[in-house]
């Protein structure tokens, strides 16, 4: 029988703590084990013992070591008392013949191997100084009354219903047969809800495509210039990452054509519409090229149509799978019509496709949010969605104007940039590279955030820039930020 055990515990109870004090005690006697100061067979003090020595109430002991005993770390001897199990197995000790532990009293340290994230995250940072983001739309602009009432309403229907079990893992059937007519009429998609699945946002679709199309070691071709998001993705899926050039009319089809011809492509990565970060617009003759080659090499097109509602020039070019949908994933989202929080996305593709992607869905997340899927086409059905987008378009529309006479005031000197025909970000080229060193080297001391030019290469050569979005910002708002990047770029003696 080991005897005795001195208590140790006292500087590792605190009163004031969130925690419960018997789970305190709990824990403090596991960590002790654990770390092999407790071993096997060894008697703890009696209740009223550990009670005094901690300065807690004896029930709160009572509790802690009744709870241990059901766990079996503790071990009941009668009336010699309670004592660590002897069922334990000894604590693994390392090569030093020290005890490892993997958690203290200030968090848990892994002792496995897992792939860690990369050093700098996708997402931009958390904070309260100005943000200039890629191109996100103003949630203030939605009646949060308006959305309180669909939510209201879709619960309601959905319990009258019996729908709030386990359900398709496509998505809701009214949603999907609401973005199909969109897609359909407005468009010129040839969808019906059988082409469509429904995603946590245009994130999680690009990953579910990614999903069903690579095995580790097939290329992905995408752009110099491009959403970082997208390529982590393919990455993420064991794709090899190929990088072409692109210049005012989009992806450089002759060098696709060439990757083609040294790699075993399995699918093109494109942001035709309003080309991410860019802009531009892939013109048609080299969407037709993109396409032959597609047939000619048997890869898929991954067209992310990540902002197709606003365009402010002329009439908005169709997407390509419109007009070639056995050779197209398309994937779009509501994020920029509705709000970004509701995480709601879409993938239309041909229906052995999605029936691949659906069942990628039901291993990661058994199905959507039934709920939120519902709120949305009570949205789109009763008129509300289709109003909400004219009054943004007119007030994004408004806000481009005023964000470029703010870029001439405060930068004018410092960057070229091309008035944006349609999506809800300008991209910013500067004509001095020091002066986007400073920026990103001094804009987070001002608090300003913001993606840095890195963020958008796949090529060490690719041109750097910044991409700034202006719908989420008000006048006032935009030109803040604006006024902090001009300090950020400007030399010391010069801002």
């Amino acid at each position: 029988m080991l005897r005795p055990w001195k208590v140790s515990l006292g500087d590792r109870i605190e009163q004031s703590k969130s925690v419960p004090v018997y789970m305190q005690i709990i824990q403090a006697l596991i960590r002790d084990i654990e770390r092999g100061r407790l071993v096997s067979g060894t008697f703890l003090p009696s209740s009223r013992e550990l009670a005094d020595a901690l300065n807690v109430n004896r029930k709160t002991v009572v509790l802690a070591y009744e709870d241990l005993i059901a766990q079996g770390w503790l071990s009941s001897a009668g009336t010699r008392g309670t004592m660590v199990s002897t069922s334990l197995p000894e604590p693994a000790r390392g090569a030093a013949g020290r005890v490892q532990s993997s958690s203290d009293e200030h968090g848990v340290t892994a002792d496995y191997h897992f792939a860690a994230p990369p050093e700098r995250p996708l997402a931009l940072p958390g904070g309260n100084g100005p943000k200039l983001d890629e191109g996100t739309p103003d949630g203030r602009l939605f009646p949060a009354e308006l959305l309180a009432r669909a939510f209201r309403s879709a619960t309601q229907r959905a319990s009258r219903d019996n729908r709030l079990q386990y359900r398709d893992p496509r998505g809701s059937e009214g949603l999907r047969e609401s973005i199909a007519v969109m897609l359909k009429t407005q468009r010129g998609l040839p969808v019906t809800a059988r082409n469509i699945c429904i995603t946590r946002g245009s994130q999680n679709g690009i990953f579910m495509a990614a999903q069903v199309l690579i095995s580790p070691g097939d290329a992905v071709i995408v752009e110099a210039l491009t959403y970082e998001p997208a390529v982590a993705a393919f990455a993420a899926c064991g794709a090899k990452i190929v990088s072409v050039g692109l210049d005012g009319e989009g992806m450089d089809i002759d060098a696709v054509e060439q990757a083609c011809r040294r790699h075993a492509v399995r699918a093109v990565f494109v942001t035709p519409h309003h080309q991410f970060p860019t802009t531009v617009a892939l013109r048609p003759e080299r969407r037709l090229r993109l396409i032959e080659l597609a047939r000619q090499f048997g890869f898929a097109i991954v067209e992310d149509d990540y902002d197709h509602e606003f365009h402010f020039e002329s009439q908005p070019l169709l997407p390509m799978a419109g007009y070639a949908p056995s050779r197209v994933i398309y994937v779009g989202s509501l994020s920029k019509l509705l709000l970004p929080a509701l995480r709601i996305g879409y993938i239309a593709a041909p229906e052995e496709v999605i029936d691949a992607v659906a069942h990628r869905v039901s291993l990661i997340d058994g199905m959507g949010n039934t709920l939120t899927e519902d709120t949305a086409t009570e949205l789109i059905t009763s008129g509300e969605l289709r109003r909400h987008a004219r009054k943004v378009r007119q007030v994004y529309a408004k806000r481009r104007e005023t964000f470029a006479v703010a870029l001439d005031h405060s930068l004018g000197d410092l960057v070229d940039y091309a008035m944006p025909d349609g999506g809800l970000a300008f991209w910013l080229r500067f004509r001095n590279p020091a002066d986007l060193d400073r920026v990103e080297k001094r804009g987070p001391e001002h608090g300003l955030r913001f993606a840095p030019s890195a963020s958008f290469m796949t090529s060490p050569d690719a041109e750097r820039g910044l991409r700034v979005g202006f719908a989420s910002l008000t006048e006032h708002e935009a030109q803040s930020a604006l006024g902090v990047l001009a300090s950020a770029a400007r030399p010391l003696d010069q801002s």
